[in-house]
Parts: structure tokens; C-alpha cells; sequence
């Protein structure tokens, strides 16, 4: 009897400290001259829990991420948690708003993180963002996260991979079959914008069931007309290049 009881506090507490992940959701509106359509910010976040420092390294890297999305003043946001960060975008818009009452603008901003894809080696979250604040259009994206759940920090791309010159010479020739870019011609022969025209693996990998996923954003490496760009490699074929997946 006393075993059976050990056992059930032992598994207890292992499972009350494993990594998971819950979903809240922020949102703030501005009602100041406004009565349809009124700027709005939206916040879906997944949220690390129950695993202490590990969590906690997630978090804030989650948190500092959005903030760095919607944070465009002269001034750093001094926010540290979700309901400050929508708070201070509705209220630049109306400061903005009262200093130029005769303007006709909106702001908006929606952003929708989720766990996209989880293993034993990695934890990989998407931020999924759009935000407006005047002009001709908004800024949509998408963001990678990459974070080692044995010690919740971030995993920087170049680490997924053995060697990551390799990589990013097989990554070219993928990217150039797929693009139908010349092997003998320049990178931006067919009018992509790589700075320097030379080529470079995208900013945000992914992974998904099927294989990594090489997202690039509008403006990164085309015109925002042409929207985002990406490669998906398989697993068959990228699995001689990776460390972790």
C-alpha cells in the first residue's frame, strides 16, 4: 500500500511539472471618435506552464517577440506583460489621434502564436502577425521560434545543422530548382532581392510533419506585391544535414 502511494506521488509530481502549454488571449479597442471599426488590437498567445525556469525562458522570449512586432515608437515599451502591451498600442493611436483630430485613421493589430510543431529535441512556436497603423497596407508575417525544452532557451538556426555552410549551399540549390533561377546565373536573375544578390537560408525555419520549412517574408528577399516566399525540403532530404528535429 505505502508503494502504490509512492508511486502515485512520484508520477504526480512528474506530470505536474511537465512542459505544457495553455492559450490566452488579450484584447483592447479604442473608442475615442470612433463608433464601427474602432482600432483594435488582438493577442492569442500560447503560454508555457508548469515547468518553472523553463517556462518562464520561453515566455519572455514569446513576450519579447510580439512586443518587438508591435513596438514601433522613439521611446522603448516598458510593458512586461500582455494587458500593458495592448494598453500602450491603443493608447499611441489615440495620442496620435488627439494630436491630429482631423486625420481619418485606423490602427489594427492581430497576433496569433501557436505550438506548431514538438518533439523530444525541440519546441517550435509561430507567431503569426498582422499589424496596420496608416498607410497603404499593413504588414503581415510569420515568425519562428525555436526553443530547447530541456532548458527553454532559444535554438539559433545555425545550430540545427551539422555544418551550416553545407547546408546553406544545398538549401540554394533547392531554392534555385524550385524558382527555376539558373544554376550559371546570379540569384536575383529572375527578380528576387537578396541583399548583395547572394543567397541566404531564410530567417525563420520551420518545422512541420512533412519536413523544414524555409519562410520568407514579404520585403525579405521580393517585392511586398509578391507576398511571401517559401521552401519546404523533406525529411528525406534534409535529415542528412540536421542535428536536432
Amino acid at each position: 500500500m505505502k508503494y502504490s502511494l509512492l508511486v502515485f506521488l512520484l508520477l504526480f509530481i512528474s506530470c505536474s511539472k511537465e512542459l505544457n502549454f495553455e492559450n490566452q488571449s488579450f484584447k483592447k479597442t479604442s473608442s475615442l471618435d470612433c463608433k464601427e471599426n474602432c482600432p483594435t488590437i488582438k493577442l492569442k498567445i500560447p503560454v508555457a506552464t508548469n515547468s518553472g525556469i523553463i517556462a518562464d525562458s520561453i515566455n519572455k522570449t514569446v513576450f519579447e517577440t510580439v512586443k518587438s512586432i508591435i513596438d514601433f515608437g522613439d521611446k522603448p515599451n516598458i510593458a512586461t506583460n500582455y494587458e500593458q502591451l495592448a494598453t500602450s498600442f491603443i493608447q499611441a493611436y489615440e495620442k496620435i489621434k488627439k494630436d491630429f483630430p482631423r486625420d481619418h485613421f485606423g490602427w489594427e493589430a492581430n497576433i496569433e502564436g501557436k505550438v506548431k510543431y514538438r518533439s523530444e529535441n525541440l519546441i517550435n512556436i509561430e507567431i503569426n502577425h498582422y499589424t496596420f497603423t496608416g498607410g497603404a497596407h499593413g504588414y503581415a508575417g510569420l515568425r519562428s521560434l525555436l526553443f530547447d525544452p530541456e532548458t527553454g532557451k532559444q535554438i539559433p538556426n545555425e545550430t540545427l545543422f551539422k555544418n551550416w555552410n553545407l547546408f546553406q549551399v544545398f538549401a540554394e540549390a533547392k531554392f534555385r530548382e524550385k524558382f527555376q533561377i539558373p544554376k550559371d546565373q546570379p540569384i536575383n536573375s529572375t527578380g528576387m532581392l537578396f541583399e548583395d544578390d547572394i543567397f541566404h537560408v531564410a530567417q525563420n525555419i520551420f518545422f512541420t510533419q512533412k519536413g523544414i520549412l524555409l519562410h520568407y517574408n514579404p520585403y525579405e528577399i521580393a517585392p511586398y506585391v509578391d507576398g511571401s516566399r517559401e521552401l519546404l525540403i523533406p525529411y528525406e532530404e534534409a535529415n542528412d544535414y540536421l542535428i536536432k528535429k
